[in-house]
């Protein structure tokens, strides 16, 4: 199975990686997301800067409601603050009041 979610806030990729090293790696050279694995669930993330993920790997809908019920105040953790608007590109959409790890709580999901 393979998910892409939209957590609906920018994602600090550096800070991510450096705290997670055990588990992430991140060449924005090669590639322009942080892979994330798992163990458990054992399921592999493609984390973006935008606040995109690929999620890959689960072989239930359970495994991606866990990885993502544990991976969500990770990333609320690593929320950039400070976003500069761009003239002429429209903002990003508001991050939610409450940081909340519940999978139900991502603004969309999609099965691929």
């Amino acid at each position: 199975m393979v998910y892409i979610i939209k957590v609906g806030f920018p994602i600090r990729l550096e800070g991510l990686v450096h705290q997670h090293s055990q588990f992430a790696t991140y060449e924005p050279e090669l590639f322009p997301g942080l892979i994330y694995r798992l163990v458990e669930p054992r399921v592999v993330l493609l984390i973006f800067v935008s606040g995109k993920i690929v999620l890959t790997g689960a072989k239930t809908e359970k495994n991606m409601s866990d990885a993502l019920t544990k991976m969500y105040p990770v990333l609320v953790e690593f929320k950039k603050q400070n976003v500069t608007a761009i003239p002429g590109i429209s903002a990003l959409p508001a991050p939610e009041a409450a940081a909340i790890a519940n999978a139900d709580n991502v603004q969309e999901m999609e099965e691929v």
